[in-house]
């Protein structure tokens, strides 16, 4: 039997939100919104949903992640949370699932080892904090990027490094409004990496430079969610909720900002850009990146004009 990380195409699990609520706030985003305001609009986080699976299951193997009957589970749609599969382990078959910090996350942890098993993974659970592979990026061979300090521990990666021969560089993450590595770190190539490298210590972004060329990104366009990507092919997936904005507005100007960057970015890469709105997500802290948990790395062996 072959598991969907063995497909010679890119494979993703994302999840519907029938389970998806903002009940407990537990980031600086959903705090800082009325409690009414960010009450997500049911009907319409599904037809968000709903393209989001359609454009990646045009070109991609789209598993969908059943949401059992377990109260509490508000964040299960971000699936990138949900763990991560280890691309350098040679067969394929191995998954490391989170160990939550965030309180209303942690049933979560029991889905995830029922569903890789179901899946026949081998499965693992950190042993130290880790959400996912939203803080652990793979960049090539067996070598990632890991952010720690706010809701990772720097342990779960040494763990990682001696139970599955692997090279972690370690990024120190401070800013609460960039929480999880995702928010700040987009391995665009094998070779290249966007990073908002304001938001780092000198000698970690160093330790980087050895294994990545970094591309600058500055931290307006990281906190309008630029890293937060997903690359399909030769194709850059972003969240933008521009048309719902009102034009001339600090979040407008913000908004086309960060797309014209990464529009800029994208064509020196030899990418195209296609956009998602994923505005009722928004309202949970979280962006595309955060929806889309990676079962293989296909995309990233497409070969770039």
């Amino acid at each position: 039997m072959i598991n969907p990380t063995q497909l010679n195409r890119p494979a993703f699990l994302l999840n519907a939100p029938f389970s998806y609520s903002t009940d407990v706030a537990n980031n600086v985003w959903m705090e800082e919104l009325d409690a009414t305001k960010r009450v997500p609009d049911r009907a319409k986080a599904f037809v968000q949903f709903f393209e989001l699976y359609d454009y990646l299951a045009g070109e991609a193997l789209v598993y969908v992640l059943p949401t059992p009957r377990v109260a509490g589970l508000q964040d299960l749609v971000f699936t990138a949370n949900l763990g991560i599969v280890l691309e350098h382990v040679a067969d394929k078959n191995t998954v490391v699932i989170s160990n939550y910090t965030s309180e209303p996350r942690r049933s979560e942890t029991e889905v995830g080892v029922s569903f890789f098993r179901s899946m026949g993974y081998e499965v693992y659970v950190s042993p130290a904090k880790f959400e996912g592979e939203a803080e652990l990026k793979h960049l090539r061979d067996n070598t990632y990027v890991g952010g720690y300090g706010l809701r990772s521990d720097r342990a779960a990666y040494d763990w990682m490094e001696r139970t599955f021969d692997m090279k972690v560089v370690t990024m120190q993450m401070t800013d609460p409004y960039l929480y999880h590595l995702d928010c700040s770190i987009f391995p665009l190539t094998k070779e290249s990496t966007l990073v908002c490298t304001e938001m780092y210590d000198e000698k970690e972004l160093n330790e980087l430079e050895k294994y990545t060329e970094v591309i600058d990104v500055p931290a307006s366009a990281a906190y309008s969610g630029l890293c937060n990507s997903v690359r399909l092919h030769n194709v850059i997936l972003n969240s933008s909720h521009i048309h719902e904005l009102k034009s001339g507005s600090d979040d407008y100007r913000q908004e086309i900002a960060k797309n014209r960057l990464l529009e800029d970015i994208a064509s020196t890469h030899a990418f195209e850009v296609s956009y998602v709105n994923l505005s009722e997500y928004h309202k949970g802290g979280a962006l595309l990146s955060c929806m889309v948990m990676h079962l293989n790395r296909k995309s990233y062996e497409f070969q770039l004009m």
